[in-house]
């Protein structure tokens, strides 16, 4: 299953825990896992806490600066730092599905991580009965 998020910002992260969780309801697997995979080299995702939004800004602010906008890089389309945190970040995560539910901690979500937006990006999820 494909879902399209449109990013807002050049560096943002969107919970999209609910996205995943829709599409295990409705795959109907019990048992299983769900896979989330981003298909682009300057986004990624991640799971992280999702009971304070400050969170998501720290780990914004962090990753720029690990990754700066530098004038040394060399890659023609100036977003060398994009790359970089999406390398950081992964492309792919995988959660436990139990009982037709995802396998999450408390305060955890899924967030899709855009770092050279605004754009209209894809989210592959891929649920397997197991």
């Amino acid at each position: 299953m494909e879902h399209i998020v449109q990013t807002q910002k050049k560096d943002q992260m969107i919970n999209i825990t609910e996205i995943v969780r829709k599409q295990v309801r409705e795959s109907g697997v019990r048992d299983g896992i769900a896979v989330i995979f981003i298909p682009h080299t300057t986004a990624g995702v991640t799971i992280n806490e999702n009971a304070d939004p400050d969170v998501v800004r720290d780990i914004l602010l962090g990753l720029d600066k690990v990754s700066p906008d530098r004038k040394d890089y060399i890659h023609f389309e100036g977003n060398s730092p994009a790359h970089i945190k999406a390398s950081l970040m992964g492309s792919s995560s995988t959660v436990i599905i139990e009982n037709g539910d995802l396998v999450l901690g408390t305060w955890q979500g899924i967030y899709f991580c855009e770092f050279d937006g605004p754009r209209r990006r894809r989210v592959k999820i891929k649920i397997i009965e197991g």
